[in-house]
């Protein structure tokens, strides 16, 4: 057996079990894909630990390259996504995040409540994951349904779909924040490029989100338990003017503090990656914007106006402790995009993506669909995006040698191929299924499972578009 054969083998086999690991046992992805490391590097031909010859040429151990991998991976993600959910705790306790649902429908109008809702979710889902935003306005959801006859399902399939195109595509979330990091992408221009390719994928699904809702027309019951399925006619439609009143119940924050935490740090990583594209380079200036565009420090500047704009009032130890509750979900999200780390600095330190790179050359493929399909796969056998995204990107990066693809349309590709699709071990799936009242596996699969090959598909043709442009 040849060198790079065994190499290629060790991956294949590290993968493999894996996914077996993940899909049919009850071992955690973070010690499958730790486990996928160490296999990997091991067939791979990498020793346990470093071996230093009698020349002084050190060669690199599996478990040094496990654990640099893993650090340098959090070095670059963990403070953001930990700023970041801070903050997202802070928007969803105050009513911040429900002040702009209100906002959005207010200002697209009515008979446009999906468009309002997937413009809503697509915003929100940038500082808020997109599991908890989903629970966090399935209130207003039904609300909307009840007082304007619309179908809950295509209501809330439109708040989904808005909340996965971020959370896949725009950092500071984990995933899109994760490869732009692996792939040496300037956080300022993944944000822009994952926005700007999520905005027709939004367009197009909201139009099946609109035709599923008649299809599946299901409203809340009166008692505000359950929901009342029947054939969809036009006359149960209604008007808007009661969400006005709705609005009028609740004490929210003002648009204005509920966007600024968000809108601010953006600002900030914007300023600085066009000083990076058009300013000098030198100077106090170049200094300053530096300092306040990058991400760590404009996610902490959104924090600090979160706090002090939406819960002031507030007794302290009450927001200490939100901001507590919301970091505790991340600590997984942290371990698992370090493990992902792991690996791909595994596969760079062995050789593995040299010869990984000069296959992937030769397969009569678009190379900008190589992360696509990885990233997919990678969906498809562990069912959370954030995975997804991190295992492509660190199988892609020791590829970029290789691929003369623009690296920041490869880290998008691995966030597009990331949203391909959602189905029975995907958190978010059940959590859809659930809230919305789809309990028959016809209409689970009509609903999240197609939106996600929806976007998934009209994210590869901008992919192909953009290879020429980029």
């Amino acid at each position: 057996m040849s060198e790079s054969t065994r190499m290629m083998l060790g991956l294949v086999i590290g993968i493999a079990i894996m996914i077996v690991l993940v899909m049919k046992t009850k071992v955690h992805t973070f010690i499958a894909l730790l486990l996928a490391a160490l296999i990997t590097g091991l067939i791979g031909g990498m020793p346990v630990a470093d071996i230093t010859n009698a020349a002084g040429e050190t060669t690199v151990g599996v478990m040094t390259a496990i654990k640099d991998g893993f650090g340098n991976t959090l070095k670059s993600t963990g403070i953001i996504i930990g700023l970041g959910v801070m903050m997202g705790g802070i928007l969803e306790v105050s009513g911040a995040a429900e002040q702009l649902a209100f906002t959005f429908i207010r200002v697209i109008g009515k008979r446009k409540e999906e468009w309002a809702l997937a413009i809503t979710g697509w915003v929100v889902s940038i500082p808020v994951f997109a599991d908890s935003a989903i629970v966090i306005f399935a209130p207003l959801v039904k609300a909307m349904s009840s007082v304007t006859g619309i179908s809950v399902v295509g209501l809330a399939l439109s708040l989904a779909c808005g909340l996965q195109l971020t959370h896949c595509l725009v950092p500071p979330t984990p995933g899109p924040l994760t490869a732009a990091g692996m792939l040496g992408v300037d956080v300022g221009q993944m944000i822009m490029v994952g926005a700007g390719i999520s905005i027709p994928m939004l367009i197009v699904v909201v139009f099946y989100c609109k035709y599923i809702g008649k299809k599946i027309y299901q409203i809340p019951n009166e008692g505000g338990h359950g929901y009342e399925r029947k054939e969809f006619k036009k006359e149960y439609i209604k008007s808007m003017e009661e969400v006005e009143k709705l609005v009028g119940e609740k004490n929210l924050p003002s648009f204005t503090a509920s966007i600024l935490p968000i809108i601010i740090p953006i600002v900030l990583i914007f300023v600085k990656t066009f000083w990076g594209l058009f300013g000098t380079g030198e100077g106090v200036a170049n200094t300053i914007i530096s300092l306040v565009g990058e991400p760590i420090f404009a996610l902490g500047v959104g924090t600090i106006i979160a706090i002090y704009g939406l819960v002031r009032k507030e007794d302290n130890k009450k927001v200490i402790g939100i901001m507590d509750t919301a970091i505790k979900d991340t600590g997984i999200i942290m371990l698992i995009t370090g493990a992902g780390g792991s690996l791909g600095n595994v596969i760079k330190v062995s050789g593995i993506g040299n010869v990984l790179g000069e296959t992937v050359v030769g397969l009569p493929l678009p190379a900008i669909l190589i992360p696509f399909i990885i990233a997919a796969l990678m969906r498809i056998a562990l069912g959370s995006a954030t995975v997804a995204i991190t295992t492509a990107a660190s199988l892609t990066a020791p590829l970029m040698a290789a691929i003369r693809v623009s690296p920041i349309l490869l880290a998008a590709s691995c966030c597009v191929g990331a949203i391909s699709f959602s189905y029975f071990n995907d958190s978010g799936f059940w959590v859809f299924n659930g809230m919305f009242g789809l309990t028959e596996l016809k209409d689970q699969v009509r609903c999240k499972t197609a939106v996600s090959l929806i976007m998934a598909g009209v994210g590869i043709i901008e992919l192909l578009l953009l290879q020429f442009v980029l």
